[in-house]
């Protein structure tokens, strides 16, 4: 397998040549839109790093020199030059900490402080400028994608006690038939059938269900709906899952089996006997989280349903 290795780690599997393309491509579009390439940032005479330096030092207050160079992962011979410019200007002070000699301590003077608050405020104004023309929803949905951006490259171990199973909320049914099609579209070549199987199992639990005897669940995480599962009756003493999926992003984390437990837990205090699901071959996945709650594999049948050659599963479980 084609491996690559990124910066402070071990191989890791290949990036696809057109995702890193369109990652450089957003880069140098948008370095040149915000003006970072610009040899003095906003008009000053300072440059981008100089002004993230300012920027700590005026929020966050005097601190060691190793530990800017670690916040900002500077060189430390190009942290030092500009240090020494910046003393240079009366922009900073310098002195060496009381609790250990051997660490250098930056502060901003008054005349570095003004210096800061004057590419702040041209900062405001030029972001302020860039968003200006565009509309308030606009605006909005490129905060969300910043914020998406960040949630993806910034992220933490993933973390399944972070997961929520919730009941679902305005908006979240049209968000269960998108990403079915979407998902099913993308990783089994399922056509436009499927989608319209999905709207039709979703329109009829909004027109007529139970919410006694019938229920659904969105599983989410950190904020984004990750998941769901729906469970229907089938008769008096039958439930039936149906819709189970877990995005790509969230597998792993438990989310299908959260789901699928929850889905049995509203099914036995229902009063259901028994709970059945359909599935087909192909989701292996889905089928080795059914094994796991105790499903059986009761009936197989192939079809040719979605634009696909398939095989159909019915699974079974008893209820206490």
């Amino acid at each position: 397998m084609t491996t690559s290795t990124t910066r402070g780690s071990g191989p890791t599997p290949a990036v696809a040549a057109d995702h890193i393309a369109a990652v450089r491509a957003f880069n140098r579009r948008y370095t040149r839109v915000i003006g970072v390439l610009r040899g003095g940032l906003l008009g000053t005479d300072f440059t981008l790093a100089e002004a993230r330096i300012l920027f700590e030092l005026a929020n966050f207050g005097p601190s060691a020199v190793v530990d800017l160079r670690a916040d900002l992962d500077l060189d430390a011979g190009y942290l030092s030059r500009i240090l020494t410019r910046f003393a240079d200007r009366g922009l900073i002070t310098r002195r060496r900490s009381a609790a250990d000699a051997r660490r250098q301590i930056v502060e901003l003077t008054d005349l570095g402080r003004h210096a800061f608050a004057e590419v702040d405020e041209l900062s405001q104004r030029d972001i302020g400028d860039l968003l200006g023309p565009h509309s308030p929803a606009a605006r909005t949905r490129l905060i969300e994608a910043m914020h998406a951006i960040e949630g993806i490259l910034d992220a933490a171990e993933p973390d399944p006690a972070r997961v929520a199973i919730r009941a679902p909320r305005p908006g979240d049914h049209g968000w269960v038939i998108q990403r079915n099609a979407a998902l099913y579209a993308a990783e089994f070549g399922w056509n436009s059938d499927y989608e319209a199987l999905v709207a039709h199992i979703v329109a009829e639990f909004l027109n007529s269900h139970d919410p006694q005897r019938e229920r659904a669940w969105i599983a989410e995480y950190e904020g984004a709906p990750v998941g769901c599962v729906y469970c229907v009756r089938e008769d008096d003493t039958t439930a039936r899952l149906r819709l189970l999926l877990v995005e790509p992003t969230a597998r792993g984390l438990g989310v299908g089996t959260a789901l699928v437990d929850e889905c049995l837990r509203f099914a036995t205090e229902a009063g259901y006997r028994t709970m059945v699901l359909w599935t087909n071959d192909v989701l292996t996945s889905a089928r080795h989280i059914y094994e796991r709650a105790g499903f059986h594999l009761t009936a197989a049948n192939p079809h040719h349903s979605f634009g696909a050659d398939l095989i159909g599963q019915t699974w079974t479980r008893a209820l206490p």
